[in-house]
């Protein structure tokens, strides 16, 4: 059953996508108790700690390895652990969740660009239709299905800050492909460790200001659930999946968080479900279905990543 798991990528995304859908909500909650840089940090810096002895037996062989690529790895550990995680935090505390679900939408579209710019890849008929069904079903949910609500959706300095992350993230998933050929796990408790070290004098500086953890046991918890789940098990099934089918249908599967986080949004704030949620469920999971046909041969396609 495990095996059968981590050998299918929609199935890995979207358990991915849903742990993630959970930290956004989790991080809402938090606004003004957890500062943003903390939380980043810890999330980092426990995930570390939980996975290094998981990881321990492939790091002495992998290690080396990593070393030989040390400027990949930077990067990557820049982009895809310290940049995007800190910069979403900070807009979570002065945007909406309307905004942040229309925002997290656009990243298959944004990883399409990238995979373009860096590489001349050109999307296949059926992921450019699928990114705009399942986008026709993020605007149904964040418009709450009036147009007009959507259109007075407005970016203020926080939807600047996550889309700035977006931007940052949806470059690690195609810049992905080029990590050092190890072990997945290796790779990604060593960015993680990487990572958390960037973090460090932000979050000193951070606490410096005066920036404190308030909300007792239940933001330590809090932060515990984001250190496990969505850092050490959601990286390591998304980056699965994109060695599986390649950055840019993977990264189609990120239109499930607005989905997932609606649902959660019902169970855990009472939120109110309407038929709208309903319509851009549905259209969010046909478009995923649209993304995952294959072109037929002698067609366009976006070539998988070469990870390993």
């Amino acid at each position: 059953m495990a095996r059968s798991f981590w050998h299918s990528a929609w199935w890995l995304l979207a358990a991915a996508n849903l742990f993630w859908a959970g930290n956004i909500v989790l991080a809402r909650g938090l606004a003004g108790q957890v500062p943003p840089v903390s939380l980043a940090y810890w999330r980092w810096t426990g995930a570390f700690l939980v996975s290094v002895g998981f990881a321990w037996p492939g790091l002495k062989h992998d290690l080396p390895i990593m070393l030989r690529r040390w400027k990949m790895m930077l990067l990557l550990s820049a982009t895809g652990i310290a940049c995007y995680n800190t910069m979403s935090y900070i807009g979570l505390t002065s945007t909406s969740a309307l905004n942040v679900l229309l925002l997290q939408s656009a990243t298959p579209l944004i990883i399409i660009v990238w995979a373009y710019l860096l590489f001349r890849e050109t999307p296949t008929i059926w992921q450019g239709l699928g990114v705009l069904v399942s986008l026709a079903g993020v605007a149904a949910i964040a418009g709450h299905g009036s147009p007009q609500m959507l259109a007075r959706l407005h970016l203020a300095s926080g939807d600047l800050w996550v889309l700035g992350g977006l931007l940052i993230y949806a470059f690690y998933c195609v810049t992905l492909r080029q990590r050092p050929a190890v072990r997945p796990l290796s790779f990604l408790v060593v960015a993680m460790g990487i990572g958390s070290v960037m973090m460090l004098p932000f979050m000193l500086w951070e606490y410096a200001a005066g920036a404190r953890i308030h909300g007792g046991a239940w933001s330590y918890a809090a932060i515990a659930y984001t250190a496990v789940l969505p850092s050490f098990v959601a990286y390591l099934l998304f980056n699965r999946g994109v060695e599986l089918i390649g950055a840019a249908r993977a990264g189609q599967s990120m239109h499930l968080m607005p989905l997932f986080g609606s649902v959660l949004a019902v169970l855990f704030l009472h939120e109110t479900f309407h038929i709208y949620h309903l319509f851009g469920i549905a259209a969010i999971a046909a478009g995923i279905g649209l993304a995952s046909i294959r072109s037929a041969p002698g067609r366009a396609v976006v070539r998988s990543p070469t990870t390993t």
